[in-house]
């Protein structure tokens, strides 16, 4: 059965336009095969302005969704799964949808992106510290690392 998930996500998307307000998406920056700005990314979320006056050939798939937007005066190609959307909401209103957090692909890791007009993407990957095994350091790693919430702020 295919996600609904693309479906609801452009659904809102057109709801938050047609009602004059700017659409903004909470994405996971970890997120394996994503290319979005990762300096801007802030405890491994991504929230990115999606409004029609934002970005450039903004294409919304059911298996990719992609754009090109201008970020500190660099335009900037930006690509990600529906899966890596954590939130779709209104900037003026908080009005949306918030997504739960999706397991991430095990084969993505490793595989670049063949999503047309990104680059491919590798995983980043750390050196394991002298003296721990690989296995201990991917489990301590997976222990340190903090899963993405969305929190709502009144």
């Amino acid at each position: 059965m295919i996600s609904n998930r693309p479906y609801i996500i452009r659904a809102m998307y057109e709801w938050i336009v047609d009602n004059d307000w700017t659409p903004h998406m909470q994405v996971d920056a970890h997120y394996p095969g994503i290319q979005v700005p990762q300096k801007f990314a802030q405890e491994g979320v991504i929230v990115l302005n999606v409004a029609p006056s934002a970005v450039v050939g903004l294409e919304m798939q059911n298996d990719w969704f992609y754009f090109k937007a201008r970020f500190q005066g660099i335009e900037q190609e930006v690509g990600f799964p529906p899966e890596a959307v954590l939130a779709i909401f209104a900037r003026e209103n908080g009005q949306g949808m918030p997504f739960p957090a999706e397991p991430y692909p095990e084969e993505a890791a490793d595989k670049p992106t063949d999503k047309p007009g990104l680059a491919a993407v590798k995983s980043d990957q750390s050196s394991t510290p002298a003296g721990v095994s690989s296995d201990k350091a991917s489990d301590k790693a997976k222990s340190d690392k903090k899963k993405p919430t969305l929190s709502v702020v009144k």
